[in-house]
């Protein structure tokens, strides 16, 4: 690869946060936090030094900095701590929208009647580094999508002060797939990419990014 990120630092987020219900349950979503891995190592082979925030439990290349977090708390205290002195921030992961208000400390046993589960939104991540964005520093936001992908992509780039989004169609078997078909969409207009292998994804994605930096 071209060493066009070395002197860059790059945080990266992968995988899709677990809320807590009791001590054994949770609120989780499929990711598997594959394609996020895949762009936090072809950053590292292009020169970036990269840190990734991650809540899956999985190799990756050494001189890459992992953060172990669960919920999208936690991934946020992690990403404010480490995005205000990033280059590039790209949030792959999947952080859940909701959460239980109040997670019983227990097992909720089931002799004890169907629970009700109240649930309140979460912080979102994503747009409050959009709103703290430093000047320069590049963002790239994730869109996963069910229907109207463009539209509903767009209003996430412009709402949220993005400079690149990744929009993927995540109705067939994207979420925990090897591959994947995107739309990169920037202010100036959308890209469609061919379906192919998460790595490929994640080397055209590095490539736009140094390019964006340049």
């Amino acid at each position: 690869s071209a060493k066009d990120l070395v002197g860059t630092s790059m945080l990266v987020t992968a995988g899709g946060t677990r809320e807590p219900i009791d001590a054994v349950r949770v609120i989780a979503n499929r990711s598997s936090g594959k394609q996020g891995y895949a762009i936090a190592e072809q950053a590292h082979k292009r020169g970036a030094t990269v840190t990734i925030v991650s809540t899956v439990d999985r190799q990756t290349l050494a001189g890459i900095t992992v953060v172990s977090v669960e919920t999208a708390q936690q991934m946020l205290d992690a990403v404010s701590c480490h995005a205000p002195s990033s280059d590039v921030v790209v949030m792959t992961a999947a952080v859940a929208d909701f959460r239980p208000v109040q997670a019983v400390a227990g097992k909720i046993k089931k002799d004890e009647g169907i629970p009700q589960i109240i649930l309140e939104p979460t912080v979102d991540i994503l747009g409050f580094l959009g709103a703290s964005k430093p000047a320069g520093q590049i963002l790239v936001g994730f869109a996963a999508e069910t229907s109207k992908l463009v539209d509903n992509a767009r209003g996430k780039l412009k709402r949220k002060n993005l400079d690149l989004i990744v929009a993927n169609d995540v109705s067939g078997d994207v979420m925990g797939g090897a591959e994947n078909t995107v739309l990169l969409i920037t202010p100036k207009g959308a890209e469609a990419w061919p379906r192919m292998k998460k790595e490929e994804v994640a080397a055209k994605l590095a490539a736009r990014i140094a390019e964006a930096l340049a």
